[in-house]
C-alpha cells in the first residue's frame, strides 16, 4: 500500500475534513478524494462517511486508524534509521516547545548520555501543532508540550507543575508587558486582568520577553524557575498578591512503537525530572 494513503487518512482523522486535509498537505481535494477511494477499495470498506459538518470515521475506519499509525510510523522510523550513523545502535527524535529546550530538554539529554551512550539522537524545537502532527504521523518518538493534545494511540504523562508568577524590574519602571504562554493562560489571565489583555507590549517568546523587560524595564507574567535567578540577583521582584497561574510540562509519546530504546529514553527523562524537583 502506498504509505501516503495511510498519511492522508490520518490527516482526514485529525482534522475532520476532506478540504482542510487538502489544504495542510497541499494537494487539492480531489486528489484527497482519489487517495481515500483508493484505500477504500484496497481494504474492501467505507472508511468515512461525509456530510456538511466534514468527515466521520465509520466502524471500519477506527478499527483502521490505529493500524493506520502503525504503518506510517514503521515506515517513518526505517527511512530515519538506515542507515544508522557510525557506532550507534538506534536512532530516537526527540522534540520540545520552546519553552521547554531550556533547561528540560537539556536536562533530559544530559541523562541520555549517560544512561544510552550508542544512541543518535534527533532533536527539534517547534510549536506544539507541528510537534503533534510529527507525533501522530510517527515521525517523532517523544516530545515535551504544554498543553497535549489526547489523541488515540498516545501516552501522555505529566512531567512537573510550573507556575506563571508576575515580576517587575526592580530598578526601572516600565510597561506591563503580555506574554502569550498559549489559550488555557489567556482565559485565566484574560479573566483575571481584563484591562490587561490588550497590552501595548505583547510577545509569544518568553525569553525574548524577559530580555526586554531586563533592559527597558516592566512587568510581565514568567516561569517561576526562569524568573528565579533575576529575583536572587535582585533585578526583579515578584508582584506582591499577584495571582499564580498554573502551567504543566508533559510528556507525549506513541503507546506503541517500533522504537526499541523508547522505554530507556522515557526512563532517563523521569530520573533527570526527578533530580531537578
Amino acid at each position: 500500500m502506498d504509505i501516503e494513503l495511510a498519511r492522508t487518512f490520518l490527516e482526514i482523522v485529525r482534522t475532520g475534513s476532506f478540504m482542510a486535509s487538502a489544504q495542510r498537505l497541499h494537494i487539492t481535494q480531489t486528489t484527497v478524494t482519489a487517495r481515500i477511494q483508493n484505500l477504500e477499495s484496497q481494504l474492501g470498506c467505507r472508511l468515512f462517511i461525509r456530510n456538511r459538518s466534514g468527515a466521520k470515521l465509520t466502524p471500519d475506519g477506527e478499527r483502521f486508524a490505529a493500524r493506520a499509525s502503525q504503518l506510517v510510523q514503521t515506515w517513518d522510523a526505517a527511512r530515519r534509521e538506515l542507515p544508522l550513523p557510525d557506532d550507534s545502535d538506534s536512532v530516537i527524535t526527540l522534540g520540545a516547545e520552546t519553552s521547554l529546550w531550556d533547561p528540560l530538554m537539556l536536562d533530559w539529554l544530559s541523562a541520555l548520555k549517560d544512561d544510552a551512550p550508542n544512541l543518535a539522537l534527533r532533536v527539534e524545537v517547534s510549536e506544539p501543532e507541528t510537534l503533534h502532527e510529527c507525533l501522530e504521523q510517527g515521525v517523532m518518538d517523544a516530545a515535551l508540550v504544554h498543553q497535549p493534545n489526547y489523541w488515540p494511540g498516545l501516552q501522555i504523562e505529566q512531567l512537573l507543575e510550573e507556575k506563571l508568577i508576575l515580576v517587575k524590574t526592580k530598578e526601572k519602571s516600565g510597561p506591563y508587558v503580555y506574554v502569550d504562554w498559549g489559550p488555557h493562560f489567556r482565559q485565566q489571565h484574560d479573566a483575571a486582568y481584563p484591562e490587561k489583555a490588550r497590552s501595548r507590549m505583547n510577545f509569544t517568546l518568553g525569553p525574548l520577553a524577559i530580555q526586554h523587560l531586563l533592559r527597558n524595564g516592566g512587568s510581565g507574567y514568567f516561569r517561576t524557575r526562569v524568573a528565579q535567578p533575576y529575583l536572587d540577583s535582585g533585578l526583579l521582584e515578584r508582584v506582591a498578591d499577584a495571582p499564580e497561574f498554573s502551567y504543566p510540562a508533559y510528556l507525549v509519546y506513541p503507546r506503541v512503537s517500533e522504537t526499541s530504546k523508547l522505554d530507556t529514553v522515557v526512563e532517563s527523562l523521569h530520573r533527570a525530572v526527578a533530580a531537578e524537583n
